[in-house]
This record gives structure tokens, C-alpha cells and sequence, in this order.
């Protein structure tokens, strides 16, 4: 007799599912890479400058140094931003991760409202039984409006 448990079962694959993320030239390991050699080479010229006297070079070093590992962090911490719309069967799911911050919004795809952006800058809006979701954060604006058209479209034909 075979054991009619779901261990080990995998979660249900998402019939549909768009992805967009943050356009980022460096991911936050090339960041680092470029990060460390700037330092040193900062480091030296400070250490240089205060050898010979000028003892305030190095201080000036040691601030650009903690602004710059100030600035690189906060763009390192949003590289991953991103925004999924999947469709599973019976559900909507929007989730969107802004730093460490995940918000994620469920509907039935049987009375979502799919509005198209109005404005050229405007996110698509998702909505059903009270909850709102804005999608397109991270997509061009001119292309908003065929998401809109593409997430319709897939959802009458989960309805089918």
C-alpha cells in the first residue's frame, strides 16, 4: 500500500507568472569588487599625506571611504528589488520586494479588476474584494499597458 501523504510534495507551479526587476549594471559582488580597490587606493593616498604632514588628507580619506560604503550599501540593498504576478489556478498572487520589505496580495482571479494606467507614468492597477495591488514599477511605461492587456488575457483564460 503506498503511503497517501504529500511529504515531499512539491508546491504548485504557477501557470502563469511575469517577473520584473530593478535594471542594475553591478550586482552587489561587482560592487564589492570595485569597492575594495577604491578604498586602498584611497587608503594609500591618505596614509601618503599624513606621513608627510598633511594629517587632515587621511581624515578627509577615512569620511569619502564612509560615505561612499554608505552610498554602495543603499544602492546593494535594492538590487534585488523585484515584482512577480503569478497565476496559480485558483488564485492571484502579487508579490513585491522592496529591500527587505515583501508585500504580497492574493485574489481570485474570478473578480479581479484589471485597470490600465491612465497617465503615461501610471502603474497598472490590480483589484477584487477590497485589496489593490500596483504593478509596472519596474517595467517601461509605454510597455504598461500591454501587462495590463497580457494579465486580462490570462486570466479568462484560467477562467475557461
Amino acid at each position: 500500500m503506498e503511503d497517501s501523504s504529500d511529504r515531499g510534495a512539491r508546491p504548485e507551479a504557477a501557470a502563469v507568472c511575469w517577473l520584473s526587476k530593478r535594471n542594475c549594471s553591478l550586482a552587489p559582488r561587482q560592487v564589492v569588487a570595485c569597492y575594495l580597490p577604491l578604498c586602498a587606493a584611497t587608503a594609500a593616498v591618505g596614509v601618503a599625506c599624513w606621513r608627510i604632514g598633511a594629517a587632515w588628507v587621511l581624515a578627509f580619506a577615512a569620511l569619502e571611504i564612509a560615505a561612499l560604503a554608505t552610498a554602495l550599501l543603499a544602492y546593494a540593498r535594492h538590487a534585488a528589488d523585484r515584482e512577480t504576478v503569478e497565476i496559480h489556478g485558483s488564485r492571484l498572487v502579487v508579490r513585491h520586494c522592496h529591500g527587505e520589505r515583501v508585500t504580497e496580495v492574493e485574489f481570485a482571479p474570478a473578480w479581479v479588476l484589471v485597470k490600465r494606467p491612465d497617465a503615461d507614468c501610471a502603474l497598472v492597477e490590480v483589484s477584487g474584494h477590497g485589496r489593490r495591488a500596483l504593478i509596472g514599477r519596474y517595467i517601461r511605461p509605454e510597455k504598461r499597458p500591454r501587462l495590463a492587456d497580457e494579465l486580462r488575457r490570462a486570466l479568462k483564460e484560467q477562467m475557461r
